[in-house]
């Protein structure tokens, strides 16, 4: 005698309680089931309330369900909770990773076990285990990384070199500089930079970036030996400015390249690793530049800049690779899922109200995507990043953290020669340079310590990019009082607690300056993280630009008391502009959150139609009953 669908939906919830057939079962039970089945199906009990129309399993020829065997229902149900997990999988493995999988790179759904009431979608929905690489991978990997701390420790070398050579070059009486002429020059470069980096990181999306990088860096370095080779002031500002220009492709190549390269769960601490070549190109800086131009002349100081800038371009060209699969290898994270794309809970719900399949659903998405990957790049830009008021919060936040860390580079040797009693540029040099390394320090932690925190918080729910704005507010307010040490300290001092005090200052200024870039690159899709820092870069340099003139204006007018007055403003702005943000999301989160609202709606739905199903469908049940065995 054939089976009714009732009978044999009972018979599969009562055969389905042990292996793999039980965490199938306990997955899909929130896609068929009402809310009290729900939770009796993940208990491994048997609901009483009657069930809606089981319509998830017809099949291709319209059969219904209670026309099969409890059997074959089994069979069919163990099939479609498997490719749901996995589709559902599929779909947000680009999303934020829980605390388990963060901590050991892995996301596993136990057969065993049953899941927590209410927690079964959302294990259904964790991020596959990533596939683990062929060898050689982490070996390249390291050699591409490489690439991205020596090439922009190139960038730095060649950018801060006119800082140190301008007080042998304002001695120099042959050449007759001022500091108004110096700030003229020092505003020139941030402005030019900054509007290279905003163009470069909206555009150079459409090229290749390490051929961005290493040629720019080849470029960058013929500018510092032209500047050494010229003579008059119109020259010097012209070579500073086309400097400036080349720049602008240094950071978000190499931000690309590390999102490439570097899946989410381990981003914070290789941003934080590659911020290093900030502090190492600074660090060589005063060493390099300030040395040659002291011993040499100040054309030198130009000059061997320029030279370990081209050495470290033609490395950069030669060893580094745009993305794994361009090496040989498969990517560290899948893609992230495209908003018009469905779940599978929702090309179930589209089979049961409509009749038609998930493969059809699936091709018309496929579609889709394909032609919105031929957008035009500035309207993607537009659509992903310059709509986005986060990623303008975070830009004016660095416009006030460059103002300070431009205002401490470019001004406090001359503040130590004037006011603390350092003899000359050398010494003032050597002191400032405990920037770069206290920087790095500052860097390193910030990244680590974010990561971590991330991790912790990962269970409660809170924002990535949240926490990683708190930390930023913490080193904030840690700059100001660095500042305030810096400022007390008599004229006199010991060199090493001066030193102590520039590497304090150091520490809580790059803390900011790292993770306000990794803010934004998680705020947005992946294929838009150059433009995004190509935002983030122009109006960092737009306030990177005020620390030249009108900071110059201000010691002039006002004094060094009204330097630092000006400095410790900025931090107070900043931090005012922080605490809005402290609660964001990241991309990858916000889209898994999306998907698992359109899983649970699509599953409400399906319920829905099921019980409207059940009520007109008496005339279907007699005939099902009827039909031969």
């Amino acid at each position: 005698m054939q089976t009714s669908r009732a009978q044999g939906w009972r018979h599969w919830r009562s055969s389905a309680g042990e292996g793999p057939a039980r965490a199938a079962s306990c997955a899909i039970a929130p896609l068929i089931a009402p809310p009290p089945c729900w939770r009796a199906a993940v208990r491994g009990q048997t609901c009483s309330r009657r069930l809606p129309r089981a319509r998830f399993f017809r099949d291709d020829r319209g059969e219904a369900p209670g026309a099969a065997t409890p059997a074959q229902l089994k069979a069919r149900a163990q099939e479609a909770a498997s490719t749901a997990v996995s589709d559902l999988a599929a779909t947000t493995a680009a999303a934020d990773p829980s605390p388990d999988a963060a901590a050991t790179g892995n996301a596993t759904l136990s057969p065993a076990a049953p899941a927590a009431p209410g927690r079964a979608l959302s294990a259904a929905a964790s991020p596959a285990a990533p596939q683990p690489q062929p060898p050689g991978f982490q070996a390249r990997r390291l050699l591409v990384f490489s690439c991205l701390v020596l090439g922009y420790a190139g960038y730095y070398l060649t950018r801060n070199s006119l800082t140190y050579t301008a007080p042998v070059m304002v001695a120099d009486p042959s050449l007759g500089f001022s500091l108004a002429q110096v700030g003229t020059m020092t505003s020139i470069f941030p402005i030019a930079y900054g509007l290279s980096k905003f163009v470069s990181g909206i555009l150079g999306d459409r090229y290749s970036p390490s051929l961005l990088l290493g040629g720019g860096l080849v470029a960058t370095a013929a500018c510092n030996l032209a500047f050494g080779a010229a003579g008059s002031l119109h020259v010097f500002a012209a070579m500073w400015a086309l400097n400036g220009l080349m720049q602008g492709v240094g950071a978000p190549s190499c931000a690309r390249m590390l999102t490439s390269w570097f899946a989410a769960r381990e981003r914070g601490t290789y941003w934080g690793l590659w911020n290093v070549a900030h502090n190492t190109g600074g660090f060589a800086a005063p060493l390099v530049a300030a040395t040659a131009a002291n011993a040499l002349g100040w054309r030198w100081g130009m000059w061997a800049p320029g030279l370990a800038g081209l050495a470290l371009g033609a490395y950069v060209l030669l060893v580094c690779r745009d993305t794994p699969q361009d090496a040989g290898f498969r990517p560290v994270e899948a893609a992230p899922p495209q908003k018009q794309q469905p779940a599978s809970a929702a090309s179930a719900a589209s089979t049961a109200t409509d009749g038609t399949s998930s493969s059809t659903s699936s091709s018309s998405s496929s579609s889709s995507s394909d032609g919105g990957s031929s957008k035009d790049v500035l309207r993607t830009a537009i659509d992903n990043v310059l709509s986005n008021p986060a990623v303008w919060a975070l830009a004016f936040v660095y416009f006030f953290v460059y103002v300070v860390r431009q205002g401490v580079t470019s001004w406090s040797i001359f503040y130590l020669m004037r006011e603390k009693g350092v003899a000359d540029a050398a010494q003032a040099a050597a002191r400032v340079s405990g920037l770069e390394l206290g920087g790095l320090m500052g860097g390193l932690a910030a990244g680590r310590l974010s990561d971590i925190l991330i991790r912790r918080s990962a269970a409660s729910g809170q924002g990535s990019v949240g926490v990683r704005v708190k930390v930023v507010m913490a080193y904030t307010a840690g700059l100001a009082a660095a500042l305030l040490l810096f400022q007390s300290l008599p004229p006199g001092a010991p060199p090493l607690a001066q030193w102590l005090a520039v590497a304090a200052i150091g520490f809580c200024i790059y803390g900011p300056q790292m993770l306000v870039g990794l803010c934004g690159a998680e705020l947005v899709h992946p294929a838009s993280v150059g433009a995004s820092q190509g935002v983030l870069g122009w109006i960092a340099y737009l306030g990177a630009a005020n620390a030249g003139v009108p900071l110059s204006f201000i010691i002039e007018r006002y004094g060094w008391s009204g330097y630092f007055a000006a400095l410790l403003g900025a931090c107070g702005v900043a931090l005012a502009l922080l605490a809005p943000l402290a609660g964001l999301s990241s991309f990858a989160q916000r889209e898994h959150h999306q998907q698992m609202q359109a899983a649970a709606a699509a599953a409400a739905a399906a319920a829905a139609a099921g019980g409207d199903g059940d009520g007109g469908g008496g005339g279907g049940k007699g005939v099902a009953h009827a039909a031969p065995a």
